[in-house]
């Protein structure tokens, strides 16, 4: 494979590059990671017995969870690592998730994170990143005023807009041939009500608007149900949601108040994903272990993505080990920035010994978030050995 070298710019810095090469560079490891996916071994039971916990072959692996700064940053040798080390789950996504289904926002995601940017997703809300940030900053919010609710709700997306989802049909239908277990990303299902309210307005509202903050609960449910039902005819394993109920050192609000407000709502589309043949993934950073009996007991498959530097993995397996699959375990905070990479194999061989093998392999090792450019190659690398060579 030729070496990706920078134009001449009078800069070394990738993060400097023009936008077309940072275009380029993406749609390059795209392509080529691609492929390699789809020319790897079936898998598809490997998946179904890790995620029911039903003694797999090993844990499945899913490293493919990177920033695009690290895509820019390596280039071809990271390629090498993936086409080296394929990923054994599938992941489609129509969409940016930042930006959403709304052709009138003529903007792509490296130009969004990569470059000096601002947009309006079509949920309504401000985002802006600049140049050398990791993500976006949300800076405004659609529903400041509770006054205008009734119009901001006939402002919502449409889950059944015509092409919504046409984006994963294709790539799902090529893993699935493939023998490829393939998750779909669904996004956010409840947690947009901090970005929609802003979050001091979200915090404020579970104590003085229940009655509203209700009402904008269900209304997102409703959203969430739709979209679930035009997932299941792209036709895919699982769906991923995306909902962040964690801090470092708990949750972001009292157990009882996520309980009244946002458990029911889960319990029933966990229902509906099951209903359609679907198995639930749950996305949410930091230390959710006061809810996980609650995420359990409504139907959750796999707990994602077991931040490491905020819940203890000996605890957790005690808890719900053999009740829950887990994602994830690979520290991007600590590890894989400062470690050596002998301690990476150490840590990733860890997780396998006390949330994998005690557990039918009801592991999937992933990276605990994306991953960023400050990660070594070489850290990289220990990574995907020690995942690949269980």
């Amino acid at each position: 494979m030729d070496i990706i070298t920078p134009p001449t710019t009078g800069t070394s810095d990738w993060r400097q590059l023009p936008l077309a090469e940072m275009e380029r560079r993406v749609a390059r490891f795209e392509e080529a990671v691609w492929a390699a996916q789809i020319a790897a071994p079936p898998n598809h039971a490997l998946l179904q017995d890790a995620v029911k916990r039903k003694n797999a072959a090993r844990c499945p692996v899913w490293l493919r969870r990177v920033t695009l700064n690290l895509v820019i940053r390596y280039g071809d040798a990271l390629i090498d690592l993936y086409q080296e080390f394929p990923d054994d789950l599938g992941r489609v996504a129509p969409y940016d998730l930042m930006v959403g289904f709304n052709p009138k926002v003529k903007i792509t995601p490296t130009e969004a994170m990569m470059t000096d940017s601002e947009w309006i997703s079509e949920w309504g809300v401000g985002w802006k990143h600049v140049v050398g940030g990791v993500g976006a900053t949300e800076v405004s919010n659609p529903l400041t005023d509770w006054a205008t609710l009734k119009h901001y709700l006939k402002t919502l997306p449409d889950p059944d807009e015509p092409g919504r989802l046409d984006a994963a049909v294709a790539p799902a239908a090529a893993l699935h041939g493939a023998g490829k277990y393939v998750f779909g990303l669904f996004g956010a299902a409840l947690f947009h009500i901090f970005s929609i309210r802003g979050f001091e307005n979200a915090l404020m509202d579970f104590h003085l608007e229940q009655a509203n903050l209700h009402r904008l609960v269900e209304a997102l449910g409703d959203y969430a149900l739709k979209l679930i039902r035009q997932w299941a005819k792209v036709g895919v394993d699982a769906l991923l949601f995306l909902d962040d109920w964690g801090t470092q050192e708990g949750l972001l609000i009292a157990p009882a108040t996520w309980r009244e407000f946002f458990k029911p709502c889960y319990a029933g589309l966990f229902r509906e994903t099951h209903r359609l043949g679907m198995d639930c993934f749950l996305h949410s950073c930091g230390n959710v272990t006061e809810i996980v009996d609650d995420l359990i007991e409504v139907g959750l498959d796999v707990l994602d993505p077991i931040q490491v530097s905020a819940m203890d993995i000996a605890e957790l397996a005690r808890r719900f080990g053999g009740r829950v699959s887990f994602c994830g375990s690979i520290d991007v905070q600590s590890l894989l920035p400062h470690a050596k990479p002998q301690e990476v194999k150490d840590a990733v061989r860890r997780s396998i010994d006390v949330l994998g093998r005690p557990f039918g392999n009801g592991l999937i090792l992933a990276p605990t978030n994306t991953i960023t450019p400050d990660v070594p190659l070489e850290n990289l690398r220990a990574m995907f050995e020690a995942c690949h060579q269980q």
